[in-house]
């Protein structure tokens, strides 16, 4: 494989497995520690085009226009043109495929804007990269890399381009994507495999689309996009919104059922008109005009435009959702499963104590130095922390911190990259004037064993220089865990045996400090004249010298308490499952209102006794679980799942991926995620922060309300066309609109009003509802009501405008244009009043949906057009209505609205009744709640 990305690249170059690190530089114009400069990385995107592999380009204007012409009942419009052709009705086809083209337009506007919608949002949830340009580490979007770009890559990162590694420490790689091979494969900077080697054997090598299975790296990026292994293989890598969700294919379902229906009654209408002796060409006209308009078409493409402005909404609220079908399922869930730091917690923490000497506090001032003196044993265990960390403080640009007595400011003063915790005890040591530069210097790191969630330490190993013991081991972890490695304990500068005595003395310190919810590290170290590479944890991490404890700080954002009590009164559970200590859990669980005075904690070790049903009966009582590992979560999710409910699950990490594919709804942290969780996820959180996910869930019902509403909206107005025609049909009236009115209406209706509903924005109460049940029906028997009075509602209004127009005017025009006028008025109304399920227009306000005054005040003008424009009135068979005619159709106009109102204001006492006789059901359930909460 030729390395280089694009004109640049050296052509006769051999493949940069088999190149030197140094060597692959030079080629590639690069410097390894300081990456490139940021004007030379645009210059290269510029030359070589974005990192993204071939996308078949969207369709064109052309393309979706000809597609609406795919639609049966659209085909059967042209085709009543065409007869009005052949039958010399010429103005009829004309202004019949004008309406055509129009409807046409719009469905590829709609269509348009879903598309954009949707690409946008792949855009933002595409994968990120950690770089290094000029000298300055961050997360660039994997599209911007280029050739020379210098990559850094830890546990659960994908790879987003080719590189040829250049430090690998422990690094190892899940290549089955590229390779097929199901095992991870080992990868060594400094090997140089054969330039023929396959794919699969150049370890010195890292593939786009592969992922980090253990360990970390840094690489240079030799080829991107089409160039990449994987790019030449055309594998489609990145996952693709799904465009098609449950809840649009129930409703392409329910148009399929509702156009049959209309396609029925329509020729009912047919053939009674036919009998009644009326024009063939007329009658069939009218049949084709009421099938379409009938029939809401544009629902799809009016569904996926809600869901998409919607998920839009939630990025402005810190949820990314991935999938289209999780912002349905949001608005089922019963059980949140939230991890806690991070979440819950601010993520920032600072370390407060130090323990040490097995029974000797040190305070950390928030502020200022931290002043050891001949402190031999606080500074061992600071600089243990400080190298066994891979975090860094960074000084923002320009900025400067006080170094007085050798320490530092806040760490407001900093900008932290890497893990919190790790970041904790290096702002801790730099307070003590520990520098990571010269600690490194001194002691160099030769090796490491990773931390992993099973293990919950980690390790490093560090070259002395001058010292007796050649080499030193630095482990870093869960205290119990660590205790359980150590055989002596550092007192002064003497090592001394770890007797039982000071084994629980420890341990109980470390309990007390967690349950000020402080997050309590232990750290260990290990004196070691010869190594052997590399290392293993069994012969490695034994016999160690246990140095104490840190205490450190991650306080429960301020938001968070709040969050939880509106999930509870939204009927939604909230689960805290951390891996961290059973006193901090509950510490943090009190402060946020998870666990009250007496409130258990269920550990790790308790759930691996617990069988299903025993597992089953805590998660109904216990809202913390600590100590908990990947696979407790999966065991969480399973166990919540079987008893119905439906649950969302976050996590971070590699091993998370399993429970966040389990659960309903799978949710990431954007910031201090791994790629793996991030694309298992069906939403990311971009600020980690537990009340996004509560935002989000309200937003979710938001949506699928909005989607009733615009459901309903246009399935009353469609009964109240049918009616008028069928039931005049029946009377043996002539016909109260002709098929270009009702053709003219139908491009009023359908559009612009739905869509406005489709942007309201959350109702009063939306979260004091229990969860919507999954198995809910789109038309359910509170919304069949609702449409059966409203049709017969606006189909008796105008029938009654049409016979006072007929009757009292004496003119069929004069009847048609009132009955015309009234029908489509009373669905620009119709559209207000469902503004709200169950709360009055006013209580909500009227004008408070800027939305529907431009498509009110669009579809008024355009009734207004069709009766004053000269022309116009000729060709939709209308004439102008007098001020008399206007004051007689007033009243009229608004009774359907006000008998919504009515029946939304009996419903509502129903409400207050039944609250108040204490029948509305327990919340949080699966599957309940009281029938008003279901219409």
């Amino acid at each position: 494989m030729i390395g280089g990305g694009g004109a640049a690249a050296v052509p006769d170059a051999p493949a940069f497995h088999c190149r030197s690190p140094g060597e692959t530089a030079r080629l590639l114009d690069t410097d390894p520690a300081a990456g490139l400069a940021p004007g030379e990385a645009a210059r290269r995107l510029e030359q070589d085009g974005a990192n993204e592999l071939p996308q078949d380009p969207p369709a064109s204007f052309l393309s979706l226009l000809l597609g609406q012409f795919r639609d049966f009942l659209v085909l059967l419009l042209v085709a009543a043109a065409v007869v009005s052709v052949f039958l010399g009705e010429w103005l009829d086809a004309a202004v019949i495929l004008l309406l055509v083209i129009l409807n046409a337009v719009i469905g590829v506007v709609q269509e348009s804007r879903a598309d954009r919608a949707l690409v946008s949002l792949r855009g933002m949830s595409a994968p990120e990269a950690r770089v290094i340009r000029g000298g300055h580490g961050g997360r660039v979007a994997a599209r911007t890399l280029v050739r020379g770009d210098v990559v850094l890559l830890e546990a659960g990162s994908r790879v987003p381009a080719d590189l040829r590694l250049v430090e690998t420490v422990n690094l190892a790689m899940q290549e089955a994507a590229l390779t097929g091979e199901s095992t991870p494969v080992e990868k060594n900077a400094e090997g140089l495999p054969a330039v023929d080697a396959p794919v699969a054997d150049r370890t010195t090598m890292a593939w786009m689309g592969t992922t980090v299975a253990s360990g970390r790296g840094r690489g240079l990026v030799t080829a991107t996009g089409r160039l990449t292994q994987i790019g030449l293989i055309a594998s489609l890598l990145e996952e693709q919104i799904d465009e098609t969700t449950p809840l649009q294919r129930k409703l392409t379902q329910v148009g399929r059922v509702l156009g049959i229906s209309a396609l029925a009654i329509c020729t009912v209408v047919f053939v009674i008109g036919i009998l009644d002796g009326r024009d063939i060409l007329t009658m069939f006209l009218t049949s084709v005009s009421l099938a379409i308009a009938a029939v809401p078409e544009g629902l799809p493409a009016i569904v996926t435009v809600c869901l998409a402005l919607g998920m839009r909404e939630m990025v402005r609220r810190h949820a990314l959702v991935r999938r289209l079908a999780a912002v349905e399922t949001l608005g089922s869930a019963t059980v949140i499963c939230t991890d806690k730091t991070g979440t819950l917690t601010q993520n920032e923490m600072t370390a407060e104590v130090l323990w040490v000497d097995g029974g000797r506090s040190v305070p950390v001032p928030r502020e200022g130095s931290l002043r050891l003196g001949d402190d031999s044993s606080t500074r061992l265990l600071l600089e243990a922390g400080l190298l066994a960390s891979d975090a860094r403080l960074e000084l923002p640009p320009g900025g400067a911190v006080g170094l007085a007595g050798g320490g530092a400011g806040t760490r407001a003063d900093f900008r932290a990259t890497g893990d919190p915790t790790e970041a904790a005890l290096v702002a801790a040591a730099w307070k003590a004037g520990l520098r990571r530069e010269s600690a490194e210097a001194r002691a160099p790191r030769i090796a490491e064993i990773p931390f992993d969630s099973v293990r919950k330490r980690m390790s490093t190993l560090h070259r002395l220089a001058g010292a007796a013991a050649t080499h030193r081991l630095f482990v870093k972890g869960a205290p119990d865990l660590l205790l359980a490695r150590c055989s002596r304990i550092r007192v002064g500068a003497t090592d001394e045996p770890l007797d039982a005595r000071r084994r629980e003395r420890t341990l109980a310190t470390g309990a007390e400090m967690a349950s000020r919810s402080l997050r309590v590290m232990g750290l260990a170290v290990r004196e070691l004249a010869e190594v052997s590479l590399p290392l293993r944890e069994a012969t490695a991490e034994a016999d160690l010298t246990f140095l104490g404890l840190v205490g450190m700080r991650d306080p429960a954002r301020p938001e968070a308490a709040a969050a939880v009590r509106t999930a509870h009164r939204a009927g939604i559970r909230v689960i805290m499952a951390t891996g961290d200590l059973a006193q901090t859990a509950a510490a943090i669980g009190r402060d946020v209102g998870l666990l009250g005075p007496g409130g258990a904690v269920v550990s790790g070790p308790e759930i691996e006794d617990m069988d299903d049903a025993q597992l089953a009966r805590a998660l109904g009582t216990a809202a913390v679980f600590a100590r908990v590992s990947p696979q407790h979560k999966v065991r969480i999710v399973d166990c919540l799942r079987r008893e119905g409910h439906v649950v969302a699950m976050t996590g971070d990490g590699v091993n998370d991926a399993p429970a966040l594919r389990r659960a309903d709804i799978g949710i990431a942290m954007g910031l201090g995620g791994t790629d793996v969780a991030r694309e298992t996820a069906d939403m990311v959180l971009t600020d980690d922060n537990f009340a996004s996910i509560v935002s989000a869930v309200e937003q979710g019902r938001t949506i699928f309300s909005n989607i009733r509403k615009f459901v309903s909206f246009l399935l009353s107005c469609n009964v109240g066309e049918i009616g008028t025609i069928f039931v005049a049909t029946l009377l043996g009236w002539p016909l109260p609109l002709t098929a270009v009115q009702l053709l003219w209406m139908n491009l009023l209706t359908d559009g612009a009003p739905a869509l406005a509903l489709g942007m309201e924005k959350e109702e009063p109460g939306i979260m004091d509802r229990p969860p919507r049940p999954v198995s809910r029906p789109i038309i359910d028997r509170a919304m069949t009501a609702g449409l059966v009075v409203q049709g017969v509602a606006i189909t008796a209004v105008t029938l009654l405008a049409f016979w006072i127009g007929w009757k009292l005017d004496g003119s069929v025009a004069a009847a048609r244009t009132m009955a015309f006028v009234t029908l489509s008025l009373c669905q620009v109304l119709r559209a207000y009043t469902n503004r709200s399920e169950r709360s009055s227009v006013f209580a909500i306000g009227v004008f408070s949906n800027r939305w529907m005054q431009y498509a009110s005040l669009s579809s008024l003008a355009l009734v207004l057009v069709v009766l004053y424009v000269p022309g116009l009135d000729t060709v939709f068979g209308a004439v102008g209505l007098t001020a008399a005619q206007w004051a007689r159709l007033a009243p009229l106009l608004v009774l359907p609205a006000v008998l919504d109102e009515i029946a939304r204001a009996v419903a509502r006492a129903g409400d207050r009744a039944r609250a108040r006789r204490g029948t509305t059901g327990g919340r949080g359930a699966p599957g309940q709640g009281r029938e008003s909460d279901r219409s």
